[in-house]
């Protein structure tokens, strides 16, 4: 029970392995920090570069157990790459995962969460409003996707596709929420952004005030915007190394 494999793959695989599973280990320890995990359940997914495997959390460990070596190689169908990995994949993960990195093959990392305000948000009619800068920033690339009860059926893969386009941010109906990124980086500052726009979209509608919306010009200008703040990267590329050295400082073993 207390007893976990601790594989060691520092120096058995490609160096863009190896920086995909450090990154990836750093997003699944923020998801911690951040409150954001939800027992054992939710995944991040990321594709190794110029490959077509995936690397996902094994099923049954903590985040803050999951680190760089033992993250879990599979193919786009699921199938676990090494025959002597001692651990297993969630199904219903990978039904997610898989129809997302099908569908955006340009995008690297796919970021789904549990998070109580998104599922809220989510199971509201009209989803997210336009109340913040926070909900502007996903109103510019949100999309939206029906429940269909637990993610394990395959015929599920194409509506989820359809419904995804080309949004970064996606609301999963009384399910929870969903963030593509070109790298590891932009999806978890995607999924920042997101979370933080149901906070506020709940306590606001939580007081009697009424709230002002953000323009729809605003909205559809924002992402020019933001490049001029970040001088031409995107905000993840930005803020990315500081959550690596925060990860860093808050977890030495996560690179392991």
């Amino acid at each position: 029970m207390y007893d976990i494999p601790t594989p060691s793959l520092a120096g058995q695989v490609s160096a863009a392995e190896w920086q995909t599973r450090v990154e990836l280990a750093a997003a699944y320890r923020l998801m911690v920090m951040h409150g954001w995990d939800d027992l054992i359940h939710t995944h991040i997914s990321a594709r190794i570069p110029d490959t077509e495997y995936l690397l996902i959390n094994a099923f049954g460990l903590a985040f803050e157990e999951v680190t760089a070596s033992n993250l879990v190689k599979i193919d786009i169908q699921g199938n676990v790459v090494d025959p002597d990995s001692p651990f297993s994949i969630n199904p219903a993960g990978f039904t997610i995962h898989s129809a997302v990195h099908i569908a955006r093959h340009a995008d690297q990392c796919a970021f789904h969460v549990h998070h109580a305000d998104a599922i809220a948000v989510a199971s509201l009619q009209d989803g997210l409003r336009p109340y913040s800068q926070y909900s502007a920033f996903a109103l510019a690339s949100m999309a939206y996707h029906d429940y269909e009860g637990l993610a394990v059926e395959e015929d599920e893969i194409q509506r989820l596709q359809d419904d995804l386009g080309d949004a970064n941010f996606m609301l999963l109906r009384n399910h929870g929420a969903l963030t593509m990124g070109l790298t590891i980086g932009d999806a978890f500052m995607h999924m920042y952004d997101l979370l933080k726009a149901c906070e506020i979209q709940i306590k606001i509608d939580a007081s009697s005030d009424t709230p002002l919306l953000v323009d729809q010009g605003i909205i559809d200008g924002i992402k020019a915007q933001a490049n001029i703040v970040h001088t031409g990267l995107t905000g993840g590329q930005k803020t990315w190394p500081a959550m690596m050295r925060r990860v860093k400082r808050a977890y030495p073993d996560f690179d392991q």
